[in-house]
């Protein structure tokens, strides 16, 4: 858990260096590209391992825990401090019990939805908390990150209800598999060859966005997937409380300014997921 709280932490503030030089479509379409060629041989030599049926549910865990979430928050974080965007990460909790009471059949007792309630609460005093007439910005902004969030917490329970069974790097492969040609055939239509010839420290951004891919996209999977085998779920999504700690870390050393304001929402965002995890 602590490596994964380390390597989730770090990976807004490496959106962010990625995003010097590379616009956010280009971005979001490395990461998956290079995520999923780190994994190739494990899916190529697991290929005929799954069963036909469960494709469909690697298909959409690639695209909702992977594909989309990597565009949306490469775009919230071209107008979004990365600390505050590691904050409205951790709306992914809320989503996914949500998620699960909506379409499988997950109990969802009062006390949890007081806790979604006040979590919905935290990120709408976030995301309008800007200064100087940028709230407007912060809300479109923001709204994009909250939609990555449902796309993990649907992507969570595919996992939990739907792809059981399978071995952690099995399925994190397989899932990068089904996206990664996709990401790569648009990639394929960006300028990005251009800026790497001609664009100032473009190297330096993609070895930011390379990190980001291994690590946070590939090997986070994993461990993520491994985690919630050998652990329980309440105890699998503490790792919300601790996320935003080190995204804000970063962000500050990074020069970022955050405000007291966006502290107190993120009390309010972090109390709304402890009240979900905690109740029963």
């Amino acid at each position: 858990m602590a490596v994964l709280t380390l390597i989730w932490g770090t990976s807004f503030i490496l959106i962010k260096k990625g995003l010097v030089v590379f616009n956010s479509d280009e971005l979001g379409a490395m990461r998956i590209v290079i995520a999923c060629a780190s994994l190739l041989p494990f899916a190529v030599a697991n290929l005929r391992k799954v069963e036909r049926h469960r494709w469909k549910f690697l298909l959409a865990s690639g695209l909702l825990g992977n594909l989309f979430p990597a565009f949306l928050f490469a775009y919230a974080e071209t107008h979004l401090a990365s600390g505050l965007a590691g904050v409205l990460n951790s709306l992914t909790a809320l989503f996914t019990l949500l998620i699960g009471a909506l379409f499988f059949r997950q109990q969802i007792t009062w006390l949890r939805m007081v806790g979604i309630v006040v979590g919905m609460a935290g990120t709408a005093m976030l995301i309008f908390s800007g200064g100087g007439g940028t709230n407007l910005s912060n809300m479109r902004y923001g709204l994009f990150i909250v939609v990555a969030t449902i796309c993990y917490g649907g992507s969570a329970n595919i996992i939990k209800y739907r792809l059981q069974g399978i071995k952690p790097i099995v399925m994190s492969s397989l899932a990068l598999l089904t996206v990664g040609p996709m990401a790569a055939a648009y990639l394929f239509t960006t300028n990005v060859s251009a800026k790497f010839a001609y664009a100032p420290g473009a190297w330096e951004a993609f070895l930011y966005i390379a990190i980001l891919a291994v690590f946070s996209t590939a090997v986070g999977l994993i461990l993520l997937n491994k985690l919630i085998q050998i652990s329980t779920p309440v105890f699998a999504s503490t790792i919300n409380y601790l996320i935003p700690v080190v995204a804000l870390l970063w962000g500050v050393l990074d020069g970022e300014t955050i405000h007291l304001w966006h502290y107190v929402s993120m009390v309010v965002i972090l109390a709304g997921v402890f009240i979900v995890n905690r109740a029963r």
